[in-house]
């Protein structure tokens, strides 16, 4: 990691650094982000016990502090005085980069307006994953993430999705994959689907079909209703 040097200034603001981590296959974390966590004074993380697994196996002892939706209120100007007294912080989510359907975003709004540079290290998502193996990259394609759990905001929403007629990536649950499917046979009828489930780990699988196909696999145990779900949708048609 470099920083900018501080000499001739009388005060050095530090850095907010987003810190993309792997999310499942611990191999994927970056040289620069192993470089930036070790330069780090402290790391604000999602979840503590859950970084501090990570932290443990790359051999690094810093202070972790949670900051997530929840205690944002009492997290964020604890970071604005270390960035103000100099210090240089790195922010992780569970997995994967935060602020794209993890939390960060709000931090990272109430860095900038502070005046303080937030630098990105990039590396692990699984909508990036899933989209390099999907064959419909550079075609252009939305990033939905999480439905809405249930009701019919949710219906409503994935039927909006369908109908623009864009490639589109949402994230499921195990719970919730089979209802997903459900809606999908009768928003998106006849749609291809390519379907990352745990991805980068040890049971990793990819399969592509029609919404039919898949939703049979589904309910064959073709696919297991175990982990995480990433879920690319297009109509099939060139442009």
């Amino acid at each position: 990691m470099t920083n900018l040097p501080c000499s001739g200034y009388s005060h050095c603001m530090g850095r907010l650094y987003i810190i993309a981590t792997p999310i499942g296959n611990l191999g994927d974390i970056t040289y620069r982000a192993v470089e930036t966590l070790s330069a780090s004074r402290a790391v604000f993380c999602e979840d503590t016990r859950q970084s501090r697994k990570l932290m443990s196996h790359l051999g690094i002892s810093l202070p972790l502090h949670s900051c997530r939706g929840q205690n944002s209120a009492s997290c964020i100007p604890r970071v604005l005085q270390l960035l103000d007294d100099g210090a240089d912080i790195s922010y992780l989510s569970d997995a994967g980069t935060p602020g794209i359907s993890d939390p960060g975003s709000r931090l990272v709004r109430a860095t900038r307006e502070a005046g303080h540079d937030v630098v990105p290290i990039p590396g692990a998502s699984a909508v990036t994953a899933l989209i390099s193996v999907s064959g419909v990259a550079g075609r252009g394609w939305f990033f939905e993430g999480f439905l809405p759990p249930k009701g019919a905001k949710r219906v409503r929403r994935l039927t909006e999705l369908a109908g623009r007629g864009d490639p589109f990536v949402l994230y499921e649950s195990p719970h919730r994959i089979g209802k997903l499917f459900d809606e999908l046979r009768e928003a998106a009828a006849g749609f291809q689907v390519v379907v990352g489930r745990e991805l980068t780990k040890l049971h990793e699988q990819i399969v592509g079909g029609t919404v039919e196909d898949v939703a049979e696999m589904l309910a064959n145990g073709g696919i297991p209703t175990r982990g995480e779900f990433a879920v690319l949708v297009w109509t099939g048609k060139s442009r």
